[in-house]
């Protein structure tokens, strides 16, 4: 049998439930990265949504929940392999739509800006409902069905906490650059950075998306990687 070979990969993924790249360059004798994707192209697999992708696992339905999800530990997984296909469908299927809270609490990862991302491009719908951004079906149709739906809900009883309250997305998209170029700042920080911005940003604004997105612990699980 050959050092390299697909075959190789399935033995890998059988022997374990996930794996990291540097095992699939091991397991095809320290192949380059071009040479272990050229493989990878020959198996079935999925990767992580969060950590950057950085995990693998063999694509097996059983392992999935009824969402479409598998976790193992703080890695997830999806059925659509990449978050962002993953919203798209949640939204897509969902029966009342679903807001930005609610995919992140099931998703367990920060989700704004691909959520952002996947409404800019057309994938998605939105419209604010009791001041809530609920995300919907782009067919008009299916979102019209979708909006009534939530609103028979009764689903915002308490008036939102100033960590919910909506703030612009030029704001968030200005603090999420700001922290990109100036890594570990703080919201005292952000605000000095965007002086002179206009219209000008505020100290409440930008607290509001630290403490919406959790931005204090960027870096952490789901944060930047080199893999």
């Amino acid at each position: 049998m050959p050092k390299r070979s697909a075959e190789n990969l399935l033995k890998l993924f059988d022997a374990n439930e996930v794996v990291e790249f540097r095992d699939i360059q091991s397991a095809l004798d320290n192949a380059s990265r071009a040479t272990c994707f050229r493989y990878l192209q020959q198996v079935s697999y999925h990767r992580s949504y969060n950590y950057n992708g950085c995990y693998y696992t063999r694509k097996d339905s059983t392992r999935y929940d009824r969402l479409g999800l598998f976790s193992y530990g703080d890695i997830f997984f999806s059925r659509d392999n990449t978050l962002g296909e993953t919203i798209r469908r949640f939204v897509w299927e969902s029966q009342a739509g679903w807001t930005q809270r609610e995919l992140q609490d099931v998703l367990r990862v920060r989700v704004q800006v691909v959520l952002l991302n996947t409404f800019r491009h057309g994938k998605v719908d939105r419209e604010k409902v009791h001041g809530f951004y609920v995300y919907l079906h782009p067919d008009p149709a299916v979102r019209g069905v979708q909006l009534n739906r939530r609103r028979e809900r009764v689903v915002f009883e308490r008036p939102a906490s100033e960590a919910e309250a909506e703030v612009a997305d030029a704001v968030i998209i200005q603090v999420l650059l700001t922290l990109l170029h100036h890594r570990g700042a703080k919201a005292a920080d952000v605000v000095r950075y965007l002086r002179g911005h206009s219209p000008p940003i505020t100290m409440t604004e930008v607290r509001i998306v630290f403490a919406r997105y959790e931005l204090d612990s960027l870096g952490k699980k789901g944060g930047t990687s080199n893999c």
